[in-house]
């Protein structure tokens, strides 16, 4: 059993050690995971391009619902919504001024969403014309487990997934 944890310990190091982050000018990285939010959970999937050394733009989308009970004039209710949110993120990423080591991947940036919301009042009746735009901050980081594939944190406000997102990446 020590040699399969040792074997196991010695091939997660080894494929770590060969990691490459940020990414390249000209690369594509494709990001999928679930946020937090005040409106449900979010799950997301987006996409990044290297435009630069140290840059990327990218897109993403954004899909969540909620179904909470509320209590208006004096009867029980339930609120349900679904949002949809199609949006667009410019990030600077950190690693080369701070001399970090390759598979961590430390950014920080802005993002423009566009939500379609829906949702159903007190009254049961569907709001399926309330649209909003987003502009949020976020910071956050990767941890490459080889060349190719790593798991991702992000920190932000004013987006559909506002709090957190934690999901996976995989460079193309």
């Amino acid at each position: 059993m020590k040699k399969i944890i040792l074997l196991f310990a010695f091939g997660f190091i080894s494929t770590g050690i060969f990691a490459q982050a940020p990414l390249e000018e000209g690369g594509v990285q494709l990001n999928a995971g679930v946020g937090l939010s005040g409106w449900g959970v979010p799950v997301y999937f987006g996409l990044d391009y290297g435009i630069a050394k140290d840059f990327t733009l990218g897109g993403q989308l954004s899909f969540q619902t909620d179904n909470d009970p509320y209590y208006y004039g004096g009867n029980d209710y339930n609120y349900d919504s679904t949002a949809i949110g199609i949006g667009a993120n410019g990030n600077y990423h950190f690693n080369r001024i701070l001399d970090m080591p390759s598979k961590f991947d430390f950014y920080a940036g802005a993002s423009l969403t566009y939500y379609i919301w829906n949702y159903d009042d007190y009254n049961n009746n569907p709001h399926p014309d309330n649209t909003s735009l987003g502009l949020g901050l976020q910071v956050g980081g990767r941890y490459f487990f080889t060349d190719k594939f790593g798991i991702n944190l992000e920190l932000g406000g004013n987006t559909g997934t506002s709090g957190a997102k934690f999901g996976v990446t995989f460079k193309l």
